[in-house]
């Protein structure tokens, strides 16, 4: 089925145009655009996990949200930019200003169909400032248009319940919690025979700087790990895994109601 783990009414492409001409109050009308990558994800982990992260919990959410409230998905943008993963094969990258442009230019179309409310849902770690960038230019260009640019895992979860601290911190790549939503979302694909435990090496100490933090550096996947993987994936388990999907997508329910009701700011 084309509309995957996304209700089929909540599915966008399975609407006809005159549905999409005569849709009521389609200011309000909140698009979800999921955006994930094709990157390497360790020998245990197939090469789709964010996007399947994205469909997934997005899926799950508009399951549970009320029917009133008029949203739909449209299909995931699976390529992303992932070229620090490129040395990995598999590993399938867009530069920025490809998927700059693509998200752009599927926004005008949503903006001629006359719908004013697009959420950018991004699960990939390494795009959060195109989406920051895309919807800045957006809303420039198209003042009465709302722009979101979410990432996936930014809603209230309990991670914090079922994850140590170091994996909290480092474990930001194929670790105990992508493994644990994987093993919920896709079981027949995951591999938890060839999962491994590594950390990032050769981080700075007593400093500042840090990966992914308020002052980073960049950085190349192969730097810092051999086998691709950045935490304890063999800490994964398919209920941890119901259960951090199960809090994200109820933090998603939330951020879609609020979309919903949102108003853009004007000084007056």
């Amino acid at each position: 089925m084309m509309h995957g783990f996304i209700p089929p009414q909540r599915f966008f492409p399975y609407l006809t145009w005159t549905e999409i001409q005569a849709m009521k109050n389609k200011e309000n009308v909140v698009i979800v655009q999921p955006i994930g990558a094709i990157e390497q994800h360790g020998p245990h982990l197939p090469i789709i996990v964010d996007s399947a992260i994205s469909m997934g919990v997005l899926g799950k959410a508009l399951g549970q949200l009320e029917p009133e409230i008029p949203a739909y998905a449209l299909p995931c943008l699976y390529y992303g930019k992932s070229n620090e993963h490129w040395h990995f094969p598999g590993t399938i990258t867009l530069s920025a200003t490809t998927l700059l442009t693509v998200i752009m230019e599927v926004a005008a179309s949503i903006y001629r169909a006359g719908f004013r409310k697009l959420v950018l849902m991004n699960s990939h770690g390494g795009q959060p400032q195109i989406m920051e960038i895309a919807a800045r230019d957006i809303h420039q260009q198209y003042s009465d248009f709302c722009v979101f640019p979410l990432f996936t895992w930014r809603v209230p979860h309990i991670a914090k319940e079922l994850l140590t601290p170091q994996e909290l911190e480092y474990g930001i790549h194929a670790g105990d919690a992508e493994t644990s939503i994987l093993l919920s979302l896709l079981p027949d694909h995951v591999r938890m025979e060839k999962a491994v435990r590594e950390y990032p090496q050769g981080l700075p100490e007593n400093s500042l700087l840090s990966m992914e933090g308020k002052l980073p550096f960049a950085w190349l996947t192969q730097e810092l790990t051999q086998s691709g993987v950045m935490g304890d994936a063999t800490a994964a388990t398919q209920e941890k895994g119901d259960r951090l999907l199960a809090s994200v997508a109820e933090g998603w329910v939330q951020v879609i109601r609020d979309i919903y009701q949102f108003r853009q700011p004007t000084f007056t």
